[in-house]
């Protein structure tokens, strides 16, 4: 599936990913590959993009998350890079 992150700087992460772990307004929610169509709010806490063995985590605060054909779009007013 195709995963992109976008904050008020521009994209964060676009590319290829294995699933997607999210923090919704109401609890965690996970993302993977021919998941259904689906859109949430966005609450705050870490997301974490996994391609392989290799993961992204961020750390997001409001916004919304949608899926749709394969494509998780995330748009949040907040997302810095974890270590």
């Amino acid at each position: 599936m195709h995963v992109t992150v976008i904050a008020p700087e521009g994209a964060v992460f676009e590319g290829d990913a294995d699933s997607v772990v999210a923090p919704a307004f109401d609890g965690e929610v996970g993302i993977l590959p021919r998941h259904a169509p689906f859109m949430t709010l966005l609450g705050e806490g870490r997301l974490t993009v996994r391609q392989g063995q290799t993961g992204h985590a961020y750390r997001v605060k409001g916004g919304l998350l949608q899926v749709v054909r394969d494509n998780v779009r995330i748009v949040t007013e907040h997302a810095e890079a974890e270590e």
